[in-house]
């Protein structure tokens, strides 16, 4: 990656009185896949816009290469987008939409005795014409040039409008989930093309998403965020693996979250025993939040386990069991080749390293607990379902099943 390219600084955006982003810094380096990961309404999109100059933040700076942009229009800053919606030109065909563009005379500024003159300038047509070719061989799309939109598939349609949004050659491209329209394998696919073409054309990529796989798999540097703040800034191995607080643990994949206490460096107490961990640097029998990724979670013989549970649940996912097991009430999901049937004793063992130990956040004691894989919930909430098919829509809000 390369130097500092975009800086926000204190930027706060309100919609009727609502804050949706409160106080964001951040600042995104020349070259760097960045995604903006957080659930609807956290304030992602509302950041990409205003790095684009679709919005203007009511407070705060918005900086590209040191210069001040938040009164600069989109047109002039060196950045374009890619929207969920394409928005591609049916009555185009491909090569047509890629140099749309480009065949948009821009103005120019010149010196003529003295002053600048401002006239408006076309690219030659032999310009354009290697341009779009080479374009559409960076999106794997040559030989499709005089192919009409209609007749591509989603992929091949989105790789059109990353084309169109690359062929002015801005310094950054902003992404708003624009795999969202694809089926799940295509998904897959184009999380590593997307990847490869960002390392091939050299610039700055900013990707919004609410998909923590895509967001692991194509980043450098991933921005959690919720509730119009930032959570966490960091690589994906290092928000995967040392989260902040329980919201990010929660977001970035699953995460048993359990209340515990520091009793000092390396030993943190829980279900009234204590466990050796690696984390340090907490005051001595301080209250936190424990961590533990299900896929760290051994399963053996209860005379061996450093804690004992019930087996509530099991779901076959292919490559591994999904497993509920019941602690004391608090619900815990091991991933697992090793399969156990409902209603089984077993032990756990953790090794030190599988202990993450986070400080109490406002997110403490809201995830973790994986009791809705219960058989137990499943009766109610099927029970809830048939009343709220009474009730209306009404009593589906009172009983948090709204979206």
């Amino acid at each position: 990656m390369g130097k500092e390219l975009i800086r926000l600084v204190d930027c706060c955006m309100s919609y009727d009185g609502e804050q949706v982003l409160d106080h964001i810094n951040l600042y995104i380096n020349d070259r760097e896949f960045l995604t903006l990961l957080g659930p609807s309404g956290c304030g992602k999109t509302t950041t990409l816009r205003i790095i684009g100059g679709f919005t203007t933040p009511v407070s705060g700076e918005v900086l590209f290469d040191g210069r001040r942009m938040n009164d600069i229009p989109p047109h002039q800053r060196q950045v374009n987008t890619v929207f969920q919606r394409y928005a591609l030109f049916p009555h185009l065909d491909v090569f047509e939409n890629v140099a749309f563009g480009l065949r948009i005379p821009k103005v120019v500024e010149e010196e003529r005795n003295g002053r600048t003159v401002r006239r408006k300038k076309k690219l030659p047509e032999k310009e354009i014409q290697e341009r779009v070719l080479e374009m559409l061989e960076v999106v794997s799309l040559k030989g499709f040039e005089h192919r009409r939109i209609t007749e591509l598939s989603g992929g091949q349609q989105q790789r059109v409008a990353i084309a169109r949004a690359l062929v002015n050659r801005p310094k950054v491209l902003l992404l708003d989930e624009p795999l969202g329209a694809l089926d799940l394998k295509l998904r897959k696919d184009m999380q590593i093309e997307l990847k490869r073409i960002q390392q091939q054309v050299g610039i700055t990529f900013i990707y919004v998403t609410h998909d923590q796989e895509e967001a692991l798999t194509m980043s450098d540097t991933i921005v959690v965020m919720d509730k119009g703040t930032i959570q966490q800034i960091g690589t994906p191995e290092d928000i995967y693996n040392e989260p902040k607080n329980a919201f990010v643990a929660d977001f970035i994949g699953e995460s048993n979250i359990i209340d515990g206490v520091m009793v000092r460096d390396r030993v943190v107490k829980m279900y009234g025993r204590e466990f050796a961990c690696l984390d340090g640097g907490f005051a001595e029998n301080e209250p936190v939040d424990v961590v533990i990724r299900p896929e760290d979670i051994d399963i053996v013989p209860p005379e061996e386990g450093q804690l004992v549970g019930t087996v509530t649940n099991v779901t076959f996912k292919g490559m591994q069991y999904d497993i509920i097991v019941d602690f004391k009430g608090f619900k815990w999901l091991i991933q697992t080749t090793d399969h156990s049937p409902e209603g089984r004793h077993i032990g756990v063992k953790i090794d030190p390293d599988g202990f993450h130990i986070m400080k109490k956040s406002q997110y403490s004691g809201m995830f973790g607990d994986y009791s809705s894989y219960s058989e137990e919930y499943e009766e109610l909430s099927d029970a809830d379902a048939l009343d709220e098919e009474d009730d209306g829509e009404a009593a589906r809000r009172e009983d948090g099943y709204a979206e």
